[in-house]
């Protein structure tokens, strides 16, 4: 009796531990259902890639700005101190016989501007190809938020599919279980062998081992969503809601026209950008041949320190300015110009066979998107139909062995075929789902 108090005890105790943890591991450590607009929206704000990107296009920017920049007038201090071995003169003269300050030791303190006239095109051109690859950037960022969308999307169908597939064998192995109920009745009464208690036993164990893959896979597919909304630690947490549609958007099964497509996807725009800002580029290059002109201009304060001419009244604190024009013609670079040229060329060249590779792999898209859609909807109709033949064979079937008529191995067989069927049709939709999306990608959508 005390032994049986102090368990009751405990248990009493236990339970109003586990009253006061429960509430708490609720908040802490919750399953959370996710839409797939919501799986979507977390990927956009989360993923790690897509937020370099973004970086990347900052980048871009910085360097369009600063190619600008290089335009504009320049305004600069600068202050230098040189000694010298020998006294050298502060200022130099303005006139013949002219006395002036002389010291080792000379201070120096000049506002220098400058400001580019002409560069041959140089500068305009270097800013116009630095517009383009910020537009480039911009394009290439909308394009990997359109590629995170599909992957998501892509996952999360499956994802969807692979819970109606476990639904699916957990059903079967419960009818199973079920089913042997009647044969043991049956067994008992000598209406069946006793080895089809030991048939439906190796198919329950082989629905057993089926579960255990199938949820493993259902685990991968959640940690590659998780990765894509950039929470892998949230893994065992997300758990996709929502139910795969029959056949949704079916206006959205023609490709449409290359045309359409080409205008309206962002990888193929940065392309077009890329191509032209190398061709800005290798006109910036070949403006290295041509001269340049820019105006110059300095005001400063010179110092001759400890100049032994102050007693002689000679002033060691001068100021002193100049302002002009310079040119500059390019001789002999040792073959600089030449080699930028021919690599902003070739950089050009393969540009424009990347612009035309990319424009076979869009059209290769559109038509490979288009065919699984044909092929996913021909499944669909086709396992309609043989999952309500399978359902009919497999209540023929139980019949038949209830009646003494049919043996268990073709029950089994029958449900077997039946599971295979709702599985197929479960992968199918998912496929279907995903070649939508995959068609929308292609488009550009």
């Amino acid at each position: 009796m005390i032994v049986q108090k102090m368990t009751w005890c405990s248990v009493l105790w236990w339970g109003l531990l586990a009253g006061m943890l429960l509430p708490w591991v609720a908040r802490s450590g919750s399953v959370q259902e996710l839409t797939l607009a919501e799986a979507i929206e977390m990927a956009l704000a989360g993923n790690p890639e897509l937020a370099a990107l973004g970086y990347d296009e900052n980048a871009a920017a910085a360097r369009s700005e600063t190619a600008f920049a290089r335009r504009l007038p320049r305004l600069d201090f600068v202050a230098s101190g040189m000694y010298h071995m020998h006294d050298q003169r502060l200022l130099p003269a303005s006139e013949n016989g002219q006395q002036g300050a002389f010291s080792d030791q000379l201070l120096a303190g000049d506002v220098v501007i400058s400001l580019p006239l002409y560069t041959g095109g140089l500068l305009s051109r270097e800013q116009r190809a630095s517009d383009l690859l910020r537009s480039a950037a911009a394009n290439e960022l909308s394009r990997s938020r359109e590629e995170l969308i599909y992957n998501v999307s892509s996952v999360f169908y499956r994802i969807l599919a692979q819970n109606r597939v476990i639904v699916s064998l957990e059903f079967s192995q419960e009818a199973l279980r079920e089913h042997m109920k009647q044969v043991l009745e049956m067994i008992k009464v000598q209406k069946a062998a006793a080895v089809d208690r030991l048939r439906i036993e190796v198919r329950v164990a082989d629905l057993e081992q089926r579960l255990v893959s199938e949820n493993n896979i259902l685990a991968v597919q959640t940690r590659v969503l998780s990765n894509l909304l950039g929470r892998p630690e949230e893994a065992a947490l997300l758990k996709p809601a929502g139910t795969l549609a029959e056949l949704p958007d079916p206006g959205l099964q023609s490709a449409g026209s290359l045309a359409d497509s080409l205008n309206a996807r962002a990888d193929y725009q940065a392309a077009l950008a890329s191509l032209s800002a190398r061709r800005e580029a290798l006109a910036a290059a070949r403006a290295g041949h041509l001269p340049t002109v820019s105006l110059q201009g300095s005001y400063g304060r010179r110092w001759a320190v400890d100049s032994p001419d102050r007693s002689q009244g000679h002033d060691s604190n001068r100021e002193t300015g100049w302002a002009g024009i310079l040119l500059q013609v390019p001789v002999f670079s040792g073959g600089q110009v030449q080699a930028r040229v021919r690599e902003e060329n070739a950089l050009l060249e393969a540009a424009r066979e990347r612009l035309r590779k990319l424009e076979l792999q869009i059209r290769l898209e559109l038509e490979i998107a288009s065919l699984n859609i044909q092929a996913a909807r021909e499944r669909l109709e086709a396992l309609t139909k043989a999952g309500e033949q399978a359902g009919e064979s497999l209540r023929i079937e139980r019949e038949k062995y209830e009646l003494g008529k049919g043996s268990i191995t073709d029950v089994l067989d029958a449900q077997t075929a039946l599971l295979d069927t709702q599985t197929n049709y479960c992968r199918a939709m998912a496929d279907y789902h995903t070649a939508l999306a995959q068609l929308k990608l292609a488009k550009g959508k």
